[in-house]
């Protein structure tokens, strides 16, 4: 089974300079665990869920926030994103993604051509729906 029949096609994206703010809300109001930073709708980097808490105040939200802890919202998304991501190749098979997932410290892989064009999006999760044969 190739990346192509396994990959979800629907990615949610940001810009380099897009606020954390933003990031937050997507995590908020989407199921998604990953954004793709692009720059010139290319891929520079990847954000996830747990790189969004580790960069931003825990105190956001609660009665002892500050102006302080608000002002973590105001960094940009190149600031906190993992740079030079691991991809994978539409046309790689399961196998591949798996040897990917298995050497890098990585949970998804943004799915792109030579150019860093992006086509999809491949979770470890998505490989083992593919084995269950769960459908997304």
């Amino acid at each position: 089974m190739t990346i192509e029949q396994l990959m979800t096609t629907v990615v949610v994206s940001v810009e380099m300079d897009d606020s954390l703010r933003v990031i937050s809300d997507i995590f908020h109001n989407t199921r998604f665990h990953h954004i793709l930073v692009l720059d010139e709708n290319k891929l520079v980097g990847v954000i996830s869920d747990r790189d969004l808490l580790q960069a931003i105040s825990p105190h956001i939200g609660t009665p002892s926030e500050t102006t302080r802890d608000l002002a973590t919202l105001n960094k940009s998304a190149h600031q906190i994103m993992s740079r030079n991501p691991i991809t994978i190749t539409p046309k790689a098979n399961f196998e591949d993604a798996i040897l990917l997932f298995n050497s890098h410290t990585v949970s998804c892989l943004p799915v792109t051509d030579e150019s860093n064009k992006v086509f999809g999006i491949i979770t470890w999760r998505d490989i083992f729906k593919s084995f269950s044969g769960q459908s997304r």
